[in-house]
């Protein structure tokens, strides 16, 4: 089938075959992929049911039962078993916040208390900022903003929403795409942590505290001596609803307390300072400078009951009266989430070529 000559060009690709060039529209390249994958599985291949998901993961599950949009949100509240970050708490920003699991644990833990209370005034009601690119569904005491933490437009607002006041406390449950590629992975993340810092280098406030995931890796040590120059306490947690086969864990940054006299514009110069061999002595945790005396020991603890769930592991699935399992719907799915055209590209697969070749027609 001349599948190609079909498709409309958006964007090129191009590739040298046995010494001839070939151009590949955007689109088309899908096509090929999903083709590729159809092959591949083969046509009576399956994903797995809601039922054998909801047995090998059961935070996914409870989280299904409590009324939480993720399982991520029970990563927050086993950090904030161990660390106690909501205590005095009325300013709260939530970066990277979409679908909102962390969001809604803020309004549980920070906002519903206080307006719960029958001696609470509107006055006293905790103020939360969610910020993502992608919208998502409201949360009572939450206030949306749709935008880029790395722009400077984007701290005013959070500015304006506290009356010109700043945060408490930041969290950013944020992460790239994972490739597999751990040493990728781990520095794609780190790059997006320090972009949350520079948002939270504005909004903050002295002796604030700042949560944030990580991937842990080989310069690991980079990233904590980057964070400990801001922040007089530096711990890296692993909740134990994280799983032990992730190299997710979750950085918990308490007392903000930026250098002396710094400027925000200059904190990219700053950091790069951090890690080279010509910057100060003091301030130096490139990988190599980190033996003998100059090494760097990070304080790593594990969060949550020791004899909860085990995330790693399965568990029976609660039977009803007759002996069947009923799988509960997601609470809340994303509204609008980045991989949406992959899932329609996907639902296309299912009617094979005809089915990818309509998907690749439409605007």
């Amino acid at each position: 089938m001349a599948l190609n000559s079909k498709l409309h060009k958006v964007t090129s690709r191009e590739t040298d075959i046995e010494g001839e060039e070939f151009q590949i529209s955007e689109q088309s390249f899908e096509v090929v992929l999903l083709i590729i994958s159809l092959v591949t599985k083969g046509p009576n291949s399956k994903p797995m049911g809601k039922a054998s998901r909801d047995k090998r993961d059961i935070y996914y599950r409870k989280a299904k039962e409590e009324g939480w949009r993720a399982r991520s949100a029970f990563k927050l509240l086993q950090i904030d078993e161990e660390f106690n970050i909501f205590e005095g708490v009325k300013r709260v920003v939530d970066l990277c916040a979409a679908p909102g699991s962390w969001s809604q644990v803020l309004s549980r833990k920070v906002y519903l208390p206080v307006k719960l209370s029958p001696d609470s005034k509107e006055s006293d009601l905790p103020l939360i900022v969610a910020i993502d690119l992608q919208p998502m569904a409201p949360i009572e005491g939450v206030i949306q903003v749709q935008g880029d933490i790395t722009n400077a437009r984007t701290a005013e607002t959070v500015i304006r929403h506290f009356d010109g006041g700043k945060a408490d406390l930041v969290v950013c449950d944020g992460a790239p795409d994972v490739t597999g590629l751990h040493d990728m992975d781990e520095f794609v993340q780190s790059q997006l942590i320090l972009a949350a810092l520079t948002i939270v280098t504005h909004i903050l406030k002295t002796g604030g505290k700042f949560i944030a995931k990580i991937f842990r890796g080989k310069d690991t040590s980079l990233l904590y001596c980057q964070l400990k120059l801001f922040f007089t306490e530096v711990t890296f947690a692993k909740p134990k609803s994280s799983r032990n086969s992730s190299i997710e864990a979750f950085v918990v940054c308490e007392n903000y307390s930026p250098p002396e006299g710094f400027n925000q514009k200059d904190l990219h110069r700053l950091l790069e300072k951090i890690g080279s061999p010509s910057g100060a002595d003091d301030l130096d945790c490139s990988s190599g400078w980190l033996e003998g005396p100059n090494k760097v020991y990070i304080p790593f603890l594990a969060c949550g009951d020791l004899n909860g769930y085990d995330s790693d592991r399965s568990y029976p699935l609660p039977k009803s009266a007759d002996g069947s399992y009923q799988s509960l719907d997601p609470v809340q799915p994303p509204i609008a989430p980045p991989y949406k055209r992959a899932l329609e590209m996907k639902k296309a697969s299912s009617h094979g070529l005809q089915g990818l070749e309509k998907l690749s027609l439409d605007p």
